[in-house]
């Protein structure tokens, strides 16, 4: 062989054999580590409460103090900051109107109307992007598009820095605050003061934060009712907008229609980074009966008309493929009116800052203006007995004859053990005081009371408050929910009959320290069993049948899931991560002796919704999960998978997905698998071919198999005794093959 041959040769040689080098020993690309600050798991109440509605604000976005808010108030109002004296930040932003400006879309300096409608600022310093699509990282970052935009107040920073130094009393100000003379003003130290302003825009003592802390006759029953409707399964208002800020700086398509003879408006789609095409972020709701229209583009003048179109779908019926969160529910009249009255019960303008008389630059300040809304506001929030919080000793308050179980409840307060005799009760339950048990006693056959809604009410039990027990019951024939435990720490659900509630059986959700166990589910079109945005969960001796879900833990951290029966549902365990919801994680659980089997019913989940993705014969599914640990499991008779480990990108789009899309760190082992795969639903048969009992896409670092399956994907599943290298480059190789044969 010629030598230069040879010499190619070798030196290809020494390619490969560095290749193979750097894919052994290279780190693997594992997913961003989360700090737990932002893991948004659990409850956020405050402790002690006397309700679990009470929850903790965030921390401000920003340094503010009492000295550059009021230089950012005189600023803000005064004219002086637009190029042509004509309009302040207070024009598009008027105190009477909810820090809004009440036309559809704002006008800038020179008469030019602008794109989107003008958002709030109330409790604006607790937000953590600004603008509709969320392009600005900070208060100081946005501020910079108004007031330098030509269509807008159309400054140039060095004319803006010379006109306010031209005024004596400005460079005081300045000086008071910043201490360098007329030095002291320049873009920066007018972004710093205003958005110290801003950040004290505080909204906080509603009727309804009253009523969080224990002043329970701060709502009105009205009132209460509307609040049992925004927080249910039906309207799912609080999917997006929860306690306390009632906003979210998740983006959502909704799909609002364009205004007409507008161009369409792409929203987060057209942020850099990428986004959904017409996502946009959720404002908070308080003080939102004074800030109409309503929505990006203001396209609803009415509360009235933003809840039609939610439960239309929103734009789900003009074909839009709207976020998941999304659903057509029904209201009555009666219903609807309830919700816009809990609505009115966020507001509070108590810190509302003075508009001043004159400003350093002797132009007009805006006026006060008269807002009709705010007058059917007070005519709402009417408190039933003075402020205050009542003593109340812990007490048995027992249902009596012809009375319903809501009326014990009202009766009752904080510790108290609310015993309801066994019968037939049709109506729903809300419970918003912590420290109480509601506990049937059955009659002398041992049945339960029976909580049932008759196919026509929304949830038969909504709870609240912290360390809430609840036992001995059969729910059955309610729309959304059998139990909606919400924001609360310390749940205890055991010992319950839940049979056709809609969406889910039973529901904590938001909460810390939660113990469901023996509890008997069928027919609901989601899960069952479920507990999410979570810590510390523990599900055990549950049976789940004729469900879209069995048992579900959805972004949820340290879960248990063990000795339940999971039986001819859709799917038996969902252990998931989902986007675009507040806990941005799903780590740490365990699931051990459960029997998972026969999981093949058909998928009735709602058209559009997650569970709906999920393909029917499915014993247990991890999607996008982290550090779970699967043992000691009898997986058998799933006709299309046993276990099946997913990434995101299976039912997700890239740009929808806000999360690690990858599960890692999943050990499973020692689990029994008999019978699953023989007859796999289309969905896994145009992916794979066939079923098995164990199913892998190869996402996601860090994932071990130590099983005796007799049939897998891939046919060789990673052991925990590999040595590193040799994991490193068999999951290379297997991540370019999956790739290159997609």
């Amino acid at each position: 062989m010629k030598t230069w041959i040879k010499r190619i040769f070798q030196s290809l040689g020494v390619l490969a054999l560095v290749g193979i080098l750097y894919a052994a020993f290279a780190p693997l690309p594992y997913g961003e580590v989360l700090p737990k600050e932002e893991w948004g798991a659990g409850a956020s109440g405050v402790l002690p409460a006397y309700s679990g509605l009470q929850r903790e604000f965030p921390a401000l976005n920003g340094e503010t103090t009492p000295e550059k808010a009021e230089l950012g108030r005189i600023l803000f109002f005064d004219p002086i900051l637009s190029k042509n004296h004509d309009i302040s930040c207070a024009t598009c932003h008027n105190p009477s109107l909810g820090f809004s400006d009440g036309i559809q879309n704002a006008v800038g300096s020179d008469g030019v109307q602008l794109p989107r409608n003008t958002p709030g600022l109330w409790n604006v310093g607790y937000a953590t992007n600004f603008f509709w699509d969320g392009r600005a990282e900070s208060l100081e970052q946005q501020m910079l598009t108004p007031l330098l935009a030509e269509n807008e107040m159309g400054n140039k920073p060095e004319d803006l820095e010379a006109r306010l130094k031209g005024i004596p009393a400005y460079v005081d100000l300045f000086d008071s605050v910043y201490g360098r003379g007329a030095d002291s003003i320049t873009m920066a130290t007018i972004q710093d003061a205003i958005a110290a302003f801003e950040r004290a825009i505080i909204s906080r003592n509603s009727p309804f934060d009253r009523y969080a802390a224990g002043e329970f006759n701060a709502l009105t029953a009205q009132q209460r009712r509307g609040l049992n409707l925004f927080r249910s399964a039906a309207t799912r208002c609080f999917e997006c907008h929860a306690a306390p800020t009632f906003g979210n700086d998740n983006f959502f398509v909704t799909g609002v229609p364009d205004l007409p003879g507008r161009e369409h408006d792409t929203g987060r789609g057209d942020v850099a980074g990428g986004g959904k095409d017409g996502a946009f972020k959720a404002p908070t709701l308080r003080n939102i009966a004074l800030s109409a229209p309503y929505m990006h583009n203001g396209a609803f003048w009415t509360l009235e008309e933003v809840i039609d179109f939610y439960a239309k779908g929103g734009g789900r019926d003009r074909g839009i493929e709207v976020d998941r969160q999304i659903v057509p529910f029904e209201l009555s009249a009666q219903e609807k009116e309830d919700l816009i009255a809990f609505l009115y019960a966020l507001t509070d303008e108590s810190a509302m800052p003075e508009i001043p008389q004159s400003v350093p630059s002797g132009l007009p300040v805006v006026e006060p203006i008269a807002n009709p809304a705010r007058e059917v506001v007070r005519q709402y929030n009417v408190s039933i007995t003075e402020s205050g919080t009542p003593a109340h000793e812990p007490t048995v308050v027992r249902v009596g004859p012809n009375e319903t179980i809501q009326q014990a409840v009202d009766r009752s307060g904080p510790g108290d053990t609310i015993e309801v005799p066994y019968g037939i009760y049709h109506e729903a339950v809300v419970l918003d005081w912590s420290d109480v048990k509601l506990i049937g006693v059955p009659n002398e056959k041992g049945e339960w009371p029976v909580l049932d809604g008759e196919g026509t009410r929304s949830d038969g039990v909504i709870a609240s408050g912290n360390n809430f027990e609840m036992a001995f019951f059969a729910v059955k024939n309610y729309t959304s929910n059998g139990v909606l435990v919400e924001g609360s720490t310390g749940v205890y659900l055991h010992d319950m009959y839940i049979e056709n509630t809609g969406v889910y059986g039973v529901y904590p959700v938001r909460c810390t320290d939660v113990l469901i166990e023996r509890i008997e589910a069928t027919l609901m079109n989601d899960a069952a069993v479920y507990a999410g945005k979570s810590e510390n969960v523990v599900i055990r001796e549950t049976e789940t049948y004729g469900n879209v879900i069995g048992v579900e833990l959805e972004n949820t951290v340290n879960g248990e899931v063990y000795n339940n029966y999971a039986h001819d549902n859709t799917v038996g365990i969902f252990i998931d991560l989902l986007p675009q919801l507040p806990s941005k994680v799903s780590l740490y659980t365990k699931v051990y002796d459960n029997r998972v089997e026969n999981n093949n019913g058909e998928n009735f989940a709602r058209p559009g919704s997650s569970p709906a993705l999920i393909p029917p014969g499915t014993g247990m599914l991890i999607l996008a999960a982290d550090h779970v640990e699967i043992y000691n499991n009898t997986i058998k008779g799933n006709k299309s998978g046993g276990l099946a480990v997913f990434n995101l990108t299976v039912g997700f789009s890239t740009n929808e997905i806000d999360v690690d899309p990858n599960p890692e760190y999943v050990h499973a082992h020692n689990n029994t698998y008999e019978n699953n795969g023989y007859d796999a639903d289309p969905f896994v048969q145009k992916m794979l071919g066939r079923g098995f009992d164990i199913i892998w896409d190869v996402s996601g670092a860090g994932n071990h198999f130590d099983e005796q399956a007799s049939s897998s994907f891939p046919p060789v599943l990673p052991k925990k005794s590999w040595p590193q290298p040799f994991y490193n480059l068999y999951w290379r190789l297997m991540n370019f093959v999956v790739k290159a044969a997609s």
